[in-house]
């Protein structure tokens, strides 16, 4: 397991919403999360960012002591580098840098287990390694592996800019056919009259563990960020006979690397087409209110800020101060409070689906012959019937069924 120095730039006028304190403790999460072991915090302050190194050379100094005192092999940055940045510390430190931008992207690497999000990952992290081709320093010859290393951080480290392009554009093309293949699926889930909702939220407030707790899908929960890459999708039957499609997408995280939500886009679409959003929020963590800023700027970026949302308050399992409790609700509008781990207030979550969903169906009142048995079934199958008459010949039918359904077949 690799020794790790986490070093936190808090720079005076950067977002006051984040102390050095907060942005330490994000970075401590992301780099447990990418399995390293952390030997030493840093946190460094300035008014000024140094073209050199970033941080003053003083605070460089004091992290190379720290380096071979503590025998650490890498040190992470919260902060992004430069190409020339990155170059400059590791020749002055002669151990691996990387920052926060190559560490998400590690982990992603680590969680991404479809097709679709190996594209995804390996696209992302040769736009992040393309300006950093400069000269044949540390970051063009590292071949021992280890954090910031996996996927091509590893094995492409040797081509040149024009063949690194080359697969880039190679990437984009996959990455458009898979695209054209989740549209297909979509289409097809649309055709049979399934409303789609997205789970979204801050990276680690148990929007897997709600999606099991619906859908019974089995989707792997552990307590690290970024959990879920590989977006799941599952067809739900809501109690008045409504087929709905869940969909679990990759977490947020605040300052979310623009070019990171570029690459991701084909992960993003379920979110983007969805019907309706429940937003996962852990009322548990201290930046709640941060981490909903977080998530709305991500849902601005994408054009979908303004779809229905409902507000999901996770882990009041966590909360024992109910005036606290009190407290966060009045930032969200009407939420509903759950316990996904322990399946409470999940009725009440469906209740709203049911209420928000109403607008997507509409009252049919259709008469139809012995040999309609066909729209018969799909009635049945899709939609509430509220009143059924037989008659001589033929049968008499009041129902809500969705939209979809009725522009197709009544």
């Amino acid at each position: 397991m690799e020794q790790a120095i986490i070093v936190t730039v808090r720079h005076e006028k950067e977002d006051r919403d984040w102390s050095a304190e907060d942005l330490l403790a994000e970075l401590r999460e992301l780099a447990i999360s990418s399995g390293v072991k952390i030997s030493t915090e840093v946190i460094a302050k300035c008014s000024r960012f140094s073209p050199r190194y970033l941080i003053g050379e003083g605070k460089v100094g004091e992290i190379a002591s720290i380096a071979e005192e503590k025998n650490s092999n890498v040190v992470i940055f919260n902060h992004d580098l430069s190409g020339t940045q990155q170059r400059n510390l590791e020749e002055t430190l002669n151990i691996k840098t990387i920052d926060r931008t190559q560490l998400i992207l590690d982990i992603f690497a680590q969680r991404a287990h479809s097709k679709e999000g190996k594209i995804q990952v390996e696209l992302a992290q040769l736009v992040y390694l393309l300006p950093r081709l400069v000269g044949k320093g540390i970051i063009l010859s590292r071949l021992g592996g280890g954090i910031g290393t996996s996927g091509p951080g590893e094995k492409k480290l040797e081509i040149d800019r024009r063949k690194i392009r080359e697969k880039i554009t190679r990437l984009k093309r996959d990455l458009e056919d898979a695209t054209r293949q989740r549209d297909a699926r979509r289409k097809n889930r649309e055709r049979f009259s399934a409303s789609t909702i997205a789970i979204v939220g801050y990276t680690n407030t148990g929007k897997s563990t709600l999606f099991n707790a619906l859908t019974n899908a089995g989707v792997y929960v552990m307590d690290k960020l970024f959990s879920t890459l590989d977006p799941t999708v599952r067809k739900y039957i809501l109690p008045n006979n409504q087929r709905v499609v869940f969909s679990d997408t990759v977490g947020f995280i605040h300052n979310l690397p623009h070019h990171l939500i570029e690459s991701f886009k084909a992960t993003l679409e379920e979110a983007v087409q969805a019907d309706i959003l429940i937003h996962v929020i852990d009322i548990s963590h201290p930046k709640v209110l941060e981490h909903n800023k977080a998530v709305h700027g991500v849902l601005a970026e994408l054009g979908i800020e303004n779809k229905p949302v409902i507000n999901v308050l996770n882990k009041k399992d966590k909360v024992e101060d109910e005036i606290m409790l009190s407290g966060i609700k009045r930032y969200f509008d009407s939420p509903i409070i759950i316990s996904a781990l322990k399946k409470e207030g999940l009725d009440d979550l469906i209740d709203r689906l049911i209420t928000e969903l109403s607008s997507f169906m509409t009252d049919i009142k259709v008469t139809l012959s012995h040999n309609d048995m066909g729209k018969y079934n799909i009635i049945h199958e899709y939609g509430e019937v509220l009143k059924e008459e037989y008659r001589e010949d033929s049968i008499y039918i009041e129902a809500k069924v969705p939209l979809r359904l009725k522009t197709m077949f009544f």
